[in-house]
Formats: structure tokens, C-alpha cells, sequence
């Protein structure tokens, strides 16, 4: 990078890979910066993405909304579904589950909820005290209703989608609305400046791509962060177990018609299940330890899980997706004018679906202090591999969280709750939330990745123990709490009516998505269908659209998904 190029800004971004990663970057970037600058992205042409992260966090909503994505396209494409948290089974023995939402307990940040809860509502799941969401998924119904607009919801929601889809989706709408220019081609060689920074990629046939900040979306290949800048990989096998996972695409039996809004993680003897539901099929897999199940063995639990709702299942007919990885992170994620996202840059285990996030906040922070020089790029490099460094940290905390509270006495599950297998970070808290509740005051960044609230539903979800605070509670909060609790049980028939299923309400958003394709060039017809809609099932009884939110952002210290 020349001194000329140092003083006339950084215009030419190239993002190396695709997938999920990849195309989310190119369009996020092409979206959001400035008319100066180019986006070009390098695409193997026979290097296909792993495509089993199916699920999200409420801040792909905000993501896809950046690019100018249609909410109702997005679903009809990519054959999605909502996701309205994480539901865990048998993590604890006899038949144990428990919910984490995402919509925050209501009062959560003006009043100690968990004390509310120990004094109120003692007699009632945690999950349940203060929000409705939990109840609302085990009724089977969707967060809004037809008339709610695109990316606005009743309660707070994510998604489940078809991974290969959305990397479709997103590939299609940046090349033709967002000028991103696709270059299809293996990387053969890369050259560097007399300084280290990256100057071009040359592809196999010869094609020379020129940028000022290189993008390294390559997956586990790494190819401009490890195999060129030769970064380390910081391994967390110590705390993070898990290596291997099996992944199958399951189809619904001919009597099942449910889509859960929840990512299902059931426990098993030696790893867990995930189960995601989009409208075409489901998507399962086992994660699991090469300490102490084999390939074969874990085939043989994940048939048995998934033939307890498709009864047909068998070896033969399901095509495997056997994955290994290392659980861990790079020891700096950016290097010089070379930025690593995705699984480039670190991955633990699809727990939580924080992998998908963390690209999400990688994006965020880049565009918000996106470098106009080398000598910025100096500073801003630094601070990102600072705060990421601490976000890596903070997701083996909260993953490994779930481990340390199971109860499970397979050697896999003992092994996972050993002490030399607890991050000291997490022990500590550990220790003291003993004593006092998970707050703002133990997370201390202004984005964390999973916010105190999350470690509650976890905490208590799975049965744990934290004194009562010292100070009571005084009759003004008492009060509020009754009031907030005895106003969401009133609520609860009101949104079990006025809320559609998750089946009626996607068949209502494909319908209308096909029918304004058809009548694309009639906004009279348009109009007059979208107004039809807004009498479908889930409205004719209740009408919630005053309780939606579209905030772009959400500041407060509590939230979930950082929306």
C-alpha cells in the first residue's frame, strides 16, 4: 500500500469466499458504504459452504432490513420459519426443559426480576414470570400477525432458513441491486506490498483483483488469514469438548405439520441434538466429543432421535453431513488490511447460534469505524481485535454454562462440568451469582454478546440457586412487579387468540408474496390483497399491531440478540 494510497482512503474492498459469511459482508458493505467505494467478492467455483447453521438471532432482522432484502422473500426463498429462542431438553435429568426467549422478562430493566420472581412467582418456571414467550412457542404461535409489518413483531424474533437458500438469495440481490461484482475463480497466489499489506489475489486462470481492505471469508481453509498472514489458531478444546457433529435434512412425516419457533437442543448420552423447522423440512444433527462416541455410534443416536417424529427414517435413505472442527478462535482476527469473519475467525460449537451473530457484529462494528487510511486502519484493527478477542471469551462462557449446570452422569456430561474443564471467568461468576443475580454489572461492554438476561434464563432454567438479595423490596416495586405479573396473565388469552399459528401465518406471507410478484406492475391489486390479508385468522380475533416494535435499535442493557 503506497503513501498515496494511505492518504486517499481504502475504496476497494474483496471479500475472499462466500456462504453465508461471505454474502452476508458484500451486502452489508455494498449497502451501507459510500458511492466511492467498490465491493468485489471471490467465489470458488467448487468450494460449497457448510450450510447447516440454519438459525439466527433477532439481529438478522436489522441485517437483511441494511441490505433491502423483502421480509416476505426472504421467508417464501429460503423456505423460512420463525425462531423464537432456544429450547433445551434433558439437559437436566427426569424429563427436565427449559425455554431461553428472546424477549426479555418484562421489567427486567427497572426492577431485580429475579427477585420479583423468588418472591411472587416462586411457584412458576422463571421463563414464565414476567414474559409470555415461552407459552406462545409451546402453543405453537407465531411473533405477529399477517398486518404486522416487515421486520416489526408482537414478540421478538429470529430466524430458521435454508442456509444454501440464503446464500442464494443474498448472491443474487448483490450482484444485480447492489453492484457487488462476483468473480468466480480459485485464489492462486497472493501479493503483498513491500510493507505486508495485501495488494492483489490472482485467481487460477490469472485474473488479477486489486483491493485496499481484503475481506478473508474462506471458512476453515483460512486462505488469506492463516495459509498468507499465517495467524495462529487459539484452541479451547480444554473447555469446549465438542469436535464433531453429523448434520441430516429430515422431511416431515405425512401427519406432522408442526414448525416449532424454537431451535430444539435435546441432550443425549454423549452430545446433543439440534432440531430447526422450516416449512419444507427440518434440519438435525448431533454434536458430540470424539473422546467418547464414535462416528458410527453417533449415526446410530441421531437416527434414533430423528425417527421418534419421522418414523421412516433410516440410514439409507438420509444422506450424512459429517463436520469436524477445532473449537476456537485466531489470536488476532485482523492483520494488517486482511479482515477474518466467519468460521475464518473463530467457532466453538452451534450452541446459541452465536456464529451467524458474531459475523453480524463483526459487519457493525466495521461499517461504524469503517478505516478512511492505513493509519486508521491501525487504530480500528487493534480495537477490534480487542473486542473480539473479549467476545470469543464471552461466548465459551455462556456455552459452556449450559454444560456446567447439567446434572447428567454419562462420563461425557461429568466430563463437561469438571473443574479443569471451567473457563476461571465463568467459575467465578459462578461463585457469585451464588450470592446475587446476573445484571449489566457483570457484563460490562455496550454490545455483549449474550446480555445478563440470557444467563438468567439459563441459570434458572436449569434449576439454580441464587440467594435472596439482602435489601427488600420496597412497596413501590412490589407493586410494579404484581402489576406487571397480573397484567401478563391478562394478556396471555388475548395473544393466544389474536396470535396465528406458525403454519397459518407463513402460508399467508408466501400466498401474499407470490401474488404480488404475479401483480407486480398493479399497485391497485397489491393494496387490495394486502388489505384482504389483514383480516386473515390470527387478526379476526385480535388485532396486536399497537404492541409491535420496529426500533432499529434497542439500547437498553437487556437485550437479546443486541436489537
Amino acid at each position: 500500500m503506497s503513501n498515496s494510497q494511505n492518504q486517499c482512503g481504502l475504496h476497494r474492498v474483496v471479500i475472499v469466499g462466500g456462504g453465508t459469511a461471505g454474502w452476508l459482508g458484500a451486502g452489508v458493505l455494498a449497502a451501507k458504504l459510500s458511492e466511492k467505494h467498490s465491493v468485489t467478492l471471490i467465489e470458488s467455483p467448487t468450494v460449497s459452504s457448510i450450510g447447516v447453521g440454519e438459525g439466527s438471532w433477532p439481529s438478522l432482522r436489522d441485517t437483511l432490513l441494511d441490505i433491502g432484502i423483502n421480509e416476505s422473500e426472504f421467508l417464501t426463498l429460503c423456505q423460512g420459519a420463525f425462531k423464537q429462542g432456544s429450547s433445551f431438553v434433558n439437559w437436566r435429568k427426569g424429563g427436565h426443559h427449559y425455554h431461553h426467549p428472546f424477549t426479555i422478562p418484562t421489567g427486567y430493566n427497572e426492577l431485580d426480576i429475579h427477585a420479583c420472581w423468588q418472591a411472587f412467582a416462586s411457584d412458576m418456571p422463571y421463563e414464565d414470570a414476567f414474559s409470555l414467550q415461552s407459552t406462545m412457542c409451546a402453543a405453537g404461535k407465531a411473533p405477529k400477525q399477517i398486518a404486522t409489518p416487515d421486520y416489526a413483531h408482537v414478540l421478538n424474533y429470529g430466524y430458521h432458513f435454508d442456509a444454501t437458500k440464503l446464500a442464494d438469495l443474498l448472491k443474487k440481490h448483490c450482484v444485480n441491486k447492489l453492484s457487488v461484482e462476483h468473480v468466480i475463480g480459485h485464489i492462486a497466489s497472493v501479493t503483498s506490498h513491500p510493507n505486508g499489506y495485501i495488494e492483489k489475489v490472482v485467481t487460477e486462470c490469472g485474473q488479477e483483483v486489486f483491493g485496499d481492505l481484503f475481506i478473508d471469508c474462506s471458512g476453515n481453509n483460512g486462505l488469506l488469514i492463516d495459509k498468507h498472514f499465517k495467524v495462529p489458531w487459539v484452541p479451547v478444546k480444554c473447555a469446549m469438548l465438542n469436535d464433531r457433529a453429523i448434520a441430516l435434512q429430515v422431511p416431515y412425516a405425512d401427519n406432522d405439520n408442526e414448525i416449532k419457533s424454537t431451535t430444539v437442543a435435546t441432550a443425549q448420552t454423549c452430545g446433543w441434538t439440534w432440531d430447526i423447522s422450516l416449512q419444507h423440512r427440518r434440519g438435525t444433527g448431533l454434536v458430540y466429543s470424539s473422546q467418547f462416541t464414535n462416528e458410527e455410534q453417533a449415526k446410530q443416536v441421531l437416527i434414533d432421535y430423528v425417527c421418534e417424529r419421522y418414523s421412516d427414517a433410516n440410514e439409507h435413505e438420509l444422506a450424512f453431513r459429517t463436520l469436524s472442527f477445532e473449537p476456537g478462535y485466531r489470536s488476532k482476527f485482523w492483520v494488517k488490511n486482511c479482515l477474518s469473519l466467519g468460521m475464518s475467525s473463530g467457532f466453538v460449537e452451534p450452541l446459541e447460534a452465536s456464529a451467524i451473530a458474531m459475523v453480524e457484529l463483526g459487519l457493525r462494528m466495521l461499517c461504524e469505524t469503517f478505516p478512511h487510511n492505513k493509519d486508521h486502519m491501525e487504530i480500528v484493527s487493534k480495537r477490534y481485535n480487542t473486542r473480539f478477542e473479549y467476545r470469543w471469551e464471552r461466548v465459551i462462557d455462556f456455552l459452556k454454562l449450559h454444560y456446567v449446570l447439567s446434572d447428567r452422569e454419562e462420563p461425557y456430561w461429568v466430563a463437561q462440568r469438571s473443574d479443569a474443564s471451567i473457563p476461571d471467568s465463568l467459575a467465578e461468576l459462578l461463585k457469585l451469582w451464588k450470592y446475587q443475580s446476573p445484571s449489566r454489572l457483570d457484563l460490562i461492554e455496550n454490545e455483549e454478546i449474550f446480555p445478563s438476561a440470557s444467563y438468567q434464563y439459563v441459570l434458572y432454567g436449569m434449576g439454580f440457586t441464587t440467594l435472596g438479595p439482602p435489601l427488600r423490596l420496597n412497596e413501590k416495586d412490589k407493586r410494579k412487579a404484581l402489576h406487571l405479573s397480573e397484567t401478563l396473565q391478562q394478556t396471555k388469552n388475548t395473544y393466544l387468540q389474536g396470535l396465528p399459528t406458525n403454519n397459518a401465518l407463513l402460508k399467508d406471507i408466501s400466498n401474499r408474496y407470490y401474488n404480488e410478484q404475479k401483480h407486480l406492475h398493479s399497485h391497485t391489486q397489491r393494496q387490495d390483497y394486502g388489505n384482504a390479508c389483514a383480516s386473515s385468522e390470527g387478526d379476526r380475533a385480535t388485532n396486536l399491531n399497537n404492541n409491535t416494535s420496529s426500533d432499529k435499535k434497542d439500547t437498553s442493557y437487556g437485550r437479546i440478540g443486541f436489537r
